[in-house]
């Protein structure tokens, strides 16, 4: 497979955010082999598509529980624990695999639609997730749920995704697929279990996700005892691996430090942190702390879209006001954070950019729209903004994942949505009916 695609602009997502004009993306087998002006491309005997508006990386959902699409809109207006507990957890709890692998079919095709590519998903029923994700034609790290509470056995979740990784391997189906831990918490597991939990995603070079001081009260007895939740996974000795803290709201000034020096990635939820009344995460001070900063939806049944260019919206906008600050955190930084920071949380080098060697994975904006309609040959800076703060996801049309088409003119080439649609009204009926 040997794909050229041409268009005004191409956002390659380095770490200047640059932007090239009149600019194509080689992409060979999957991966990327060239980004740059067209006048200096190599010559190019494959498929060339010649697009208008922008192409930029296939975004990276940090952190989300897309199967929740079946659950979406459950305890609107509840607090965390609440929402958990009187909604999430019951319900959760009568889903079948199957019901798991409907949600996130819907869920994968809903991402693609909005640009992305990639999601970090923390739920059950790991094979019927991935088997969704890959009839989307998506990319998923999929982390395991381990919950120490009534009715599930932690180490038989942890056993299951051990077997998995070592029958497997980390990375399988072409690299859509990486497989990784998610203990859920502190306030669910024990700091011996995570211990334990941790050295086995260690052993593997596996990744390993966990939320952390998302409210401020879900870990009252936790932070009684060890300060913050950061500090007891220092003494738990859970840092030192591939570590991503989903939420990450209440930090303190030694938290971050922390997480720099352990090269903690952060998934940022702003739009869920909002809608829950969780609170606004410090993500300047932890930028600048050197900590990489991804951004996340959370699930459908907490945000409730799907959609990461609304977070680096509303990430801007909430880093802004909790400094007063107009100058803190720009449409270039919001960006990166959606693609490249987001790869750099996950422990990623292969996907959120345009570079050689990485996946190609490419998304396309359509510029007609009057976000754009003081033109595509706006200064860079103008440019970014009318892409953040105006147009967002609205005017994506189409999407390759490896190189492959998996999203034209808006819609999914692989899944018929409304039929994706119907299976979730069905297993949200049966779940309201039970």
């Amino acid at each position: 497979m040997s794909l050229r695609l041409h268009a005004p602009v191409v956002l390659p997502c380095d770490s200047s955010c640059s932007v090239l004009r009149d600019a194509v993306v080689d992409v060979v087998d999957g991966r990327i082999t060239y980004v740059g002006g067209a006048a200096e491309a190599p010559a190019f005997d494959g498929e060339i598509r010649r697009l208008s508006g922008i192409l930029l990386p296939g975004l990276v959902n940090t952190h989300a529980h897309s199967p929740m699409t079946v659950l979406r809109g459950l305890g609107s207006d509840l607090p965390l624990l609440r929402w958990l507990q009187e909604q999430m957890w019951p319900n959760e709890a009568r889903m079948t695999a199957a019901d798991v692998g409907t949600g996130m079919l819907l869920g994968a095709v809903e991402m693609l639609r909005h640009g992305v590519t990639t999601s970090a998903e923390m739920y059950f029923h790991g094979p019927e997730l991935v088997s969704s994700v890959l009839a989307a034609g998506s990319r998923v790290v999929f982390g395991a749920a381990i919950l120490d509470v009534p009715g599930m056995s932690w180490r038989s979740m942890t056993d299951e995704i051990s077997a998995w990784i070592d029958a497997d391997g980390l990375q399988f189906a072409d690299g859509r697929v990486e497989l990784a831990y998610g203990p859920h918490s502190a306030y669910t597991l024990s700091p011996a279990q995570l211990t334990s939990i941790a050295g086995e995603a260690r052993a593997r070079g596996a990744l390993l996700m966990v939320h952390v001081a998302e409210s401020p009260f879900e870990d009252e007895a936790q932070r009684a005892e060890f300060g913050s939740v950061p500090a007891l996974l220092k003494a738990s000795d859970v840092l030192g691996g591939r570590v991503l803290s989903a939420h990450s709201v209440h930090l303190s000034d030694d938290d971050i430090a922390l997480y720099a020096s352990f090269g903690v990635g952060v998934a940022h939820c702003p739009g869920s942190n909002a809608k829950l009344a969780s609170g606004i995460a410090r993500v300047p001070e932890m930028l600048a702390a050197g900590v990489p900063v991804g951004l996340g939806t959370d699930g459908p049944a907490s945000n409730d879209d799907l959609d990461l260019f609304e977070e680096a919206r509303l990430a801007g906008l909430f880093a802004r006001v909790s400094k007063m600050d107009a100058t803190v955190l720009g449409a270039a930084q919001a960006l990166l954070m959606a693609t490249r920071g987001g790869a750099a949380a996950l422990g990623r080098d292969d996907i959120g950019a345009l570079e050689a060697g990485r996946w190609g994975d490419v998304v396309h904006v359509d510029a007609d729209d009057p976000a754009f309609a003081t033109g595509l040959d706006a200064p860079d800076s103008q440019l970014l903004a009318n892409l953040v703060w105006a147009s967002g996801a609205r005017r994506i049309t189409d999407v390759w994942v490896g190189g492959e088409h998996v999203v034209a003119g808006g819609e999914s080439t692989r899944v018929d949505r409304q039929e994706a649609q119907a299976g979730v009204t069905a297993v949200a009926q049966r779940l309201r009916n039970t």
